[in-house]
């Protein structure tokens, strides 16, 4: 307790003689700079923070602690220096220089009365206290000053010289000691020399709240038990507020009584406020002072240093922890040369170019992890990791480590918030990041750090891609959004990556994370324009939209009349789709961030886009559905062209409504819609629209058993196909004829009109229209008795849908392979392709697929002689074609009236 009030106490003082600097400094050079006494408390609490944390992280125990604070209080209970100052230099060098003078004390070896100095008791060498010290107060100054207010300019000001400071520093110090070496008693014997001195553990300490990470840090305590003498060096990195710097001081407590040389952390401030990050033979020196080097024989140039460095270590066992390293080139000098050392080096870059190193990329925790963190460091009692506002709250920081801690201490500091509430606040929030702060730190200053190492072009990229509706872009989206070429886009999206502002889950597809999403907004919403945003946003989406108007155009099952509105702007790039399997391609991997933009163009009114973009949707739903959220979309379209009066608009929408209605089995609903569509498309004299709909109504028709008049609907559409010349819709008309040919009995003609088809598919080169077509001849041939053709039919077309990735298909394929198999004797086969479709069609939310297996596998389970079992299944293929009116109804419930006269098995049978 003693050495904590004299902690305090001298902290105290440091604030007001800091406050005597500041307010000279503003009467002198800055004049903008005006200190009232609430900056001068604020600046008092900032330093007391900067002295407790110095202590607690430069010290491992309470005697070295309440040293430490005998030495700070020496150094600042002295006179505050009266002579002006120049300026922000001049007063940091001031600074510097005090605290380094005053510090030479530690180099005294009669002060501490043991026969070593101050520094070998503590551990602690002068430069990387005076360092640290001074970091912190500068660090203060800038964070406090970035927001605006009283501090601003000279916030500035120290950003701006501390580049010509940084050089000058340690060589300053380096010569003050060596001259007072000069003079100084020689210290007694194995004092400071021959290497690593036995005092050099300076890692600060541990965390005891840490979580998770286990198999990472197994991963690397594994790596240094094999080693086997060779210096060992791990990178790790990870986005800001990841945990890196405590992952790597945990790992080098746990592995610290591996390495007896000495564990050394030393910060390289890749990214600190007010501060450039530091030099290499500035590391140098600073890690030679730590290692016992006396300061008169640490040489000068950066090749000296490394080659006493390597030297000093090359038989020693040293875990050197290299901390918020700004790049390869900062870090490689430092690296010993030889023996068996180990090196970790946290870093936000990706260290690509550091030779031999291992990566350790951190991610967020996952779930179960964060919520333990969010309990354990939030203190309350009876809270668990299981409650639901807790699971709420570390998604809303998403699973970010720094971002949890500090919703976890709010909690703690306010016994009167609940979780829920708090989770709500930030659920509500414009902002989410501005509640994510306490005292003087913040997530959205910690992804500044990261944000200012950017160049200004890849600043203005990172504000352009968060505003990327979706989740996941690529080069041509992120070329859209900046205006700028695809090679240029590559190299700025890169560049987000090496600094771990993106994440790369796939090749060539980039994602933010939820957080720095939301920064990046927010610094667009700061620094541009609302026109450059809206600009912006529009050439995305017009690049959506101009892709998906082209692969919808492969992908369809048939030609679409053009929307009468949204053309929107050609894009100055676009990948080149050249058949159906890349469209398709295309289309998945983009279908999360078309949909996004689709709901962005809803929610903000753009009735135009939401028409074109649900257009451009289509043959992908169909394809891949669900067919559910499908007819969500274009019931939407459907309105938003009656909102606009776009005639041709709604009957493009009614089309594709009525046939994804129609393959969810609403086929009453399906005719209705196509019905409407074939009215308009009459009124406008739109004859290319009028055969879609007519093959659409069709289709709804023949479901239902209404053969007549879907064969009167598909020979009207066949003779308007022929009319405009359009031999693919000609092809699908034909096709669907063959259908209601085959329902009829005509099997001769359901044949030739299936073949017809097929010749000109081929001729066409279209892929998926032929598996259809095979698939329907199987079926005609196993009807004909012809089973070695349909096997192989089917068989085709069950590889081909599977090839197209058309589930739809290969669900009816898989229940016809499985009637053939059935009817050949082979029920075990039968089953298996029964049991697949079933599956297959529930994942697609088919329900007439979803009956035609369950009829399927009660038909096999009545041929094997289990009555019961069969008539469970038939009734529950039943209900569902009773549901939707198809025209299976008749067939199935006789199926099931004939059960009820098989005999009963026996008691052994049935429990079989």
């Amino acid at each position: 307790m003693a050495e904590t009030t004299s902690v305090v106490f001298v902290a105290d003082d440091l604030g007001a003689w800091l406050v005597g600097l500041l307010a000279d400094a503003g009467r002198k050079r800055l004049t903008a700079l005006v200190l009232g006494s609430d900056q001068e408390r604020a600046l008092r609490k900032a330093a007391t923070a900067a002295v407790q944390d110095t202590a607690a992280e430069m010290t491992s125990s309470a005697e070295q602690a309440g040293q430490l604070t005998m030495v700070i209080s020496e150094v600042f209970r002295g006179p505050v220096p009266g002579a002006p100052l120049a300026g922000s230099v001049t007063m940091l060098e001031g600074l510097q220089a005090g605290i380094a003078s005053q510090l030479a004390v530690l180099d005294d070896a009669d002060r501490t009365g043991t026969g070593q100095s101050s520094a070998e008791v503590l551990g602690v060498s002068v430069v990387v206290l005076a360092e640290k010290l001074t970091g912190y107060l500068v660090r203060e100054i800038v964070f406090r000053g970035s927001g605006g207010g009283p501090l601003a300019p000279l916030a500035d000001q120290l950003n701006h010289d501390l580049t010509h400071l940084q050089g000058q520093r340690v060589e300053a110090m380096l010569a003050r000691l060596a001259a007072q070496a000069a003079t100084a008693p020689a210290p007694p014997a194995g004092a400071g020399t021959g290497g690593v001195a036995a005092a050099a553990r300076t890692l600060p300490r541990d965390i005891a709240s840490f979580t998770g990470r286990r198999q990472e840090l197994q991963e690397l305590v594994d790596a240094a038990a094999g080693a086997g003498g060779v210096v060992g060096i791990h990178a790790i990195g990870g986005m800001a507020g990841v945990g890196k710097t405590a992952f790597a001081v945990h790992a080098a407590h746990r592995l610290a009584d591996r390495f007896p040389g000495g564990q050394i952390f030393l910060p390289l401030h890749g990214h600190t406020p007010g501060q450039q990050p530091v030099e290499p033979d500035d590391a140098l020196a600073s890690l030679l002072l730590t290692a016992g080097v006396p300061a008169a024989q640490v040489p000068s140039g950066l090749e000296a240093r490394m080659a006493l460095w390597r030297d000093r270590l090359a038989d020693k066992q040293l875990l050197l922890v290299l901390d918020d390293a700004a790049s390869s080139a900062q870090v490689r000098p430092l690296l010993p040369g030889a023996g068996g050392s180990l090196v970790l080096v946290t870093s936000r870059r990706h260290l690509s170019a550091l030779e031999d190193a291992t990566t350790v990329s951190l991610d967020t925790l996952p779930p179960g992890e964060a919520a333990e963190l969010l309990v354990r460091l939030a203190g309350r009692a009876g809270l668990s990791w299981d409650d639901p506002a807790v699971a709420e709250l570390t998604r809303l920081c998403g699973y970010l480590p720094l971002a949890i801690g500090m919703v976890a201490r709010q909690l703690h500091h306010h016994p009167a918030w609940s979780p829920a509430g708090r989770a709500a606040e930030l659920a509500s929030a414009r902002d989410r990041l501005e509640l994510m702060a306490t005292e003087n730190l913040s997530v959205a200053a910690a992804f500044n750090l990261s944000y200012a190492n950017l160049t200004e072009d890849q600043q203005r990229l990172f504000r352009r891609v968060g505003l990327h509706p979706g989740a996941d872009i690529d080069d041509y989206a992120a070329a859209a959004l900046d205006g700028t070429e695809v090679s240029a886009a590559r190299r700025g999206l890169e560049a987000l990556y090496d600094q771990y502002l993106i994440a790369e889950p796939a090749r060539g597809r980039y994602r933010l994370h939820d957080l720095i999403r939301e920064h990046a907004r927010a610094l667009a919403g700061r620094l541009d324009a609302d026109r450059d945003r809206d600009s912006a946003t529009a050439r995305l989406l017009d690049y959506y939209q101009h892709t998906a108007t082209r692969a919808d155009a492969l992908i369809a099952r048939q030609a679409r009349p053009a929307p009468a509105s949204a053309d929107g702007a050609i894009p100055a790039a676009a990948p080149a789709l050249a058949d159906r399997e890349q469209a398709l391609a295309w289309a998945r991997a983009e279908r999360a961030s078309l949909l996004a933009c689709l709901d962005h163009v809803t929610s903000t009114g753009q009735h135009a886009r939401v028409i074109a973009l649900t257009a451009d949707l289509a043959g992908l739903l169909r394809s891949d559905g669900p067919w559910a959220e499908a007819i969500t979309r274009h019931t939407a379209a459907v309105q938003a062209a009656r909102c606009l009066g776009d005639r041709q608009g709604q009957a493009n929408a009614l089309t594709d409504l009525g046939d994804v209605q129609r393959l969810t089995g609403d086929y009453l609903a399906a005719a209705q819609a196509q019905e409407e569509a074939l009215d308009t498309y009459r009124d406008l004299g739109d004859r290319h629209g009028q055969a879609n709909a007519l093959t659409d109504l069709g289709l709804a028709r023949w479901a239902t058993g209404d053969y007549p008049n879907a064969a009167q609907a598909h020979e009207q559409a066949l003779g308007i196909y022929r009319d405009l010349g359009d031999r693919h819709g000609q092809a699908n008309a034909l096709t669907d004829l063959g259908k209601v040919r085959w329902a009829t009995g005509d099997y001769p003609n359901a044949a030739q009109a299936q073949e017809q088809a097929l010749g000109i598919y081929r001729d066409l080169g279209d892929r998926h229209g032929p598996a259809g077509v095979l698939l329907f001849l199987g079926v005609v041939w196993r009807l004909t008795g012809d089973y070695p053709d349909a096997a192989q039919a089917l068989e085709q077309a069950l590889g081909a849908f599977r090839d197209l990735g058309e589930r739809g298909g290969e669900v009816e394929a898989l229940n016809e392979r499985g009637t053939l198999h059935r009817v050949s004797g082979d029920l075990a086969q039968a089953e298996g392709c029964h049991h697949q479709a079933l599956e297959l069609a529930r994942a697609i939310a088919s329900p007439w697929d979803e009956a035609c297996a369950l009829a399927g596998l009660g038909r096999c389970t009545l041929a094997a002689g289990h009555a019961p079992q069969a008539k469970v299944l038939l009734r529950q293929a039943l209900e569902i074609f009773q549901r939707i009116g198809a025209a299976e109804t008749a067939d199935v419930a006789a199926e099931l009236e004939a059960t009820r006269a098989a005999p009963h098995p026996a008691p052994d049978e049935s429990a079989e």
